[in-house]
């Protein structure tokens, strides 16, 4: 079996058929503040200079200092990828005064990214230092980190994600 088949019963036999491989489970850092404008329904797009194409992805959310706290997952669709004035655009439109200074963050590229956020589900979490004793060590993401490849780190975040949640919301997209 691959990690993009499952098996299936056919005529006595089990057998493997394809299928759409799930969301991509990443690792980033967000400030805070950007975090509170989710929940205000303020934020319904992620803007990145570089990111995951063409599938949507599951993002533990990694809150920077002063939280310094593994505290959410957010559903996320497959990115926009277009010209750094488009971008601007869709930011403008999730939010008024939103589009200059993402244009400012991505104007020096070829091209960039307006991640659609689906839903938001926060939950008690791991503090650094509880990540750290899990881990042995953990800095958090300056990018961010395709937990496929880092399977213990996968494994913190998904136990994290099997507790109960503390408030969990869908986004709507204008």
């Amino acid at each position: 079996m691959t990690a993009t088949s499952r098996p299936h019963l056919v005529d006595g036999l089990i057998r493997e058929v394809d299928q759409e491989p799930g969301p991509e489970p990443i690792l980033m850092a967000l400030h805070a503040e950007y975090f509170d404008l989710i929940w205000q329904g303020l934020k319904t797009h992620e803007f990145r200079r570089r990111f995951l194409e063409g599938r949507p992805t599951r993002w533990f959310v990694y809150l920077n200092a002063p939280v310094s706290r593994l505290a959410a997952v957010i559903d996320l669709g497959p990115a926009v990828v277009d010209a750094p004035k488009l971008i601007a655009e869709i930011a403008e439109a999730a939010r008024a005064g939103n589009g200059a200074s993402v244009l400012e963050y991505v104007k020096d590229l070829d091209r960039a990214f307006a991640i659609p956020i689906l839903c938001v589900t926060e939950y008690r979490g791991l503090s650094a230092d509880d990540l750290r004793q899990a881990l042995g060590r953990f800095h958090p993401p300056q990018g961010y980190i395709r937990l496929n490849r880092h399977p213990e780190l996968l494994a913190v975040c998904e136990k994290v994600a099997a507790a109960p949640p503390i408030r969990e919301m869908v986004v709507h997209h204008r």
